[in-house]
């Protein structure tokens, strides 16, 4: 495998294999590409039981979803992980798979975007699920429309098509 340039990025995207939407040349980077912060977040409910982590978890269980207003903010606690969504919807083809990478200016202040689900199979389409993480000692706050991440394309050998459980995803 290997990783994409601007270049590369540019003529899958003419050629549709990568389809971003909605898209503007200038969020492809040299090597990757810049989305933009949802307003739709799934938080934590308040929980006070035992919750199993097993094949049967279902995170819907514990989490509920808020939706934050044009202009407002989403306030992450010290410790706090919330999924946020991605505006852009991604559609990668057979053929290149995709890594989801925070950004230095955010990892400074102690902003995570992604914890362990970083990885896009080939063939994924929806939106960019992010694990939003405040590592830092203060409370920070998030802004829908904000470039919260970047993508890096990878060319795959050989070809495949996720159907998972969370193809077609639109919301955390």
């Amino acid at each position: 495998m290997a990783v994409l340039t601007r270049s590369e990025i540019l003529k899958l995207i003419k050629n549709k294999k990568l389809i971003i939407n909605p898209f503007k040349p200038f969020q492809v980077g040299a090597g990757s590409i810049d989305l933009h912060l949802g307003d739709v977040f799934r938080v934590f409910k308040k929980y006070h039981g035992l919750f199993r982590v097993d094949d049967n978890a279902d995170y819907r269980d514990i989490t509920e979803i808020i939706r934050v207003e044009k202009g407002d903010h989403l306030l992450v606690e010290p410790g706090e992980l919330v999924h946020g969504v991605t505006v852009e919807n991604i559609s990668l083809s057979k053929g290149i798979s995709a890594r989801i990478e925070g950004r230095s200016r955010f990892a400074r202040i102690g902003l995570l975007t992604h914890l362990s689900s970083g990885f896009m199979q080939p063939g994924t389409h929806g939106k960019v699920v992010l694990e939003i993480a405040n590592l830092s000692p203060i409370n920070l706050a998030i802004y829908p429309g904000t470039t919260i991440c970047q993508i890096v394309i990878e060319e795959t050998k050989g070809e495949g098509l996720y159907k998972g459980r969370f193809y077609k995803q639109d919301k955390p």
